[in-house]
């Protein structure tokens, strides 16, 4: 490949992701959330015991190819119906409402505060902290379960994989989880190597892995 040849690719290259990159409007992402906010929070906590999942810290890939599926109908869900379709959610908003929640952070215990801070402060930190409850179950078998089916994908400590579509497992609800395995087992939701993971997955088991999931945001 000649010089210049390399230089013209190389410079498209780089205009071409600055121009993606240019795309994502971080305050149009938090205006599109306010809508989201209504069922998954204000920061993207999620709510009612995982009927919604939480959105924030999610690889923004991830994210936006969620609701292309949802726009699609590819991956069915009537409460998304309203709000992913191309008049309230145009494609070219999607990397921007996914950037927005990706870079959300939650931790899991509120931090010690000195004399310094406000109550209002604390409150307003308090609303970013977020902690799955422990859930009851064979943690052993759960640890062995998921690293061997799940762990190559989703990570030593399942924070998936960031500019990936790949999300998180640690630091979602149990019951959100639990909900998509049955789907990914009949088929109602894909997932690579469904059949292989799921269909003959026992309850036990599914209580194990989630039991093991659990604590790992501790």
């Amino acid at each position: 490949m000649n010089k210049f040849l390399f230089f013209l690719l190389t410079s498209l290259s780089f205009i071409s992701a600055y121009a993606e990159e240019a795309e994502i409007d971080l305050d149009l992402g938090e205006e599109i959330n306010q809508v989201c906010a209504g069922c998954h929070g204000e920061f993207g906590e999620g709510g009612k015991n995982g009927e919604y999942p939480r959105l924030a810290g999610l690889p923004a890939a991830y994210l936006s190819a969620q609701i292309k599926l949802f726009k699609e109908e590819k991956r069915k869900n009537m409460p998304m119906r309203p709000y992913a379709n191309e008049r309230e959610l145009p494609d070219e908003d999607i990397p921007s409402v996914s950037a927005f929640l990706s870079q959300i952070k939650l931790t899991s215990q509120m931090p010690e505060f000195d004399e310094t801070v406000t109550a209002y402060e604390k409150l307003l930190i308090a609303k970013k902290v977020f902690n799955i409850p422990k859930l009851e179950g064979d943690l052993e078998l759960g640890e062995e379960l998921y690293v061997d089916d799940c762990q190559l994908c989703h990570g030593e400590k399942g924070m998936g994989k960031e500019d990936s579509d790949t999300p998180a497992l640690t630091g979602q609800y149990t019951q959100y989880m639990t909900k998509q395995i049955h789907q990914f087992a009949n088929g109602e939701r894909w997932h690579e190597y469904a059949e292989e993971l799921f269909s003959e997955m026992e309850p036990e088991e599914l209580q194990a892995i989630m039991a093991y999931l659990s604590i790992m945001d501790d």
